[in-house]
């Protein structure tokens, strides 16, 4: 399985990236045993155009581009569904045996267009609370680093 982390905006050089970084890579090691290829982030410019409904659109245009197709779809949505990590790991599995990538896309602050809803497998929420796009992103990688490690039976302290 490939994993893909499609976001709006670019993480500039500091312990933001590091930190992304560091997840990144070790949710790589530690998912080679569950057959992951890859987790890539891939970073969308964020619209420059005037109106918010215009740089939604922009946006959403860029990131549905970089959606492969047959792609199991998580839309990051502050009124998506709430899961725990064991939630969220049981559907990367089942996203896994399917040998289906898995592509989590973190729009814009003006949100995503509604054709992205329209497609997506999942939206997942961090809660109700409002998150700058960087934690969101640092907050996710190191949920499916979590993931991975619950899927190759590393103990979870939650259990």
């Amino acid at each position: 399985m490939r994993i893909i982390v499609a976001a709006v905006g670019k993480l500039k050089r500091g312990p933001e990236q590091e930190l992304a970084e560091r997840y990144r890579e070790r949710a790589i090691k530690s998912g080679r045993v569950l057959g992951v290829r890859s987790l890539e982030v891939i970073e969308i410019a964020e619209s420059r155009a005037r109106d918010a409904a215009r740089r939604m659109l922009e946006e959403s245009i860029a990131l549905a581009t970089v959606i492969p197709k047959g792609a199991a779809t998580v839309l990051l949505d502050p009124r998506g569904e709430a899961v725990d990590s064991g939630g969220f790991a049981g559907q990367l599995r089942v996203w896994n045996d399917a040998a289906r990538d898995t592509v989590f896309v973190i729009g814009g602050p003006d949100g995503l267009a509604p054709t992205l809803y329209d497609q997506a497998d999942l939206r997942l929420a961090f809660g109700p609370l409002t998150w700058p796009h960087q934690l969101v992103r640092i907050m996710l990688l190191e949920q499916i680093y979590r993931a991975v490690t619950i899927l190759v039976g590393h103990p979870y302290h939650r259990d």
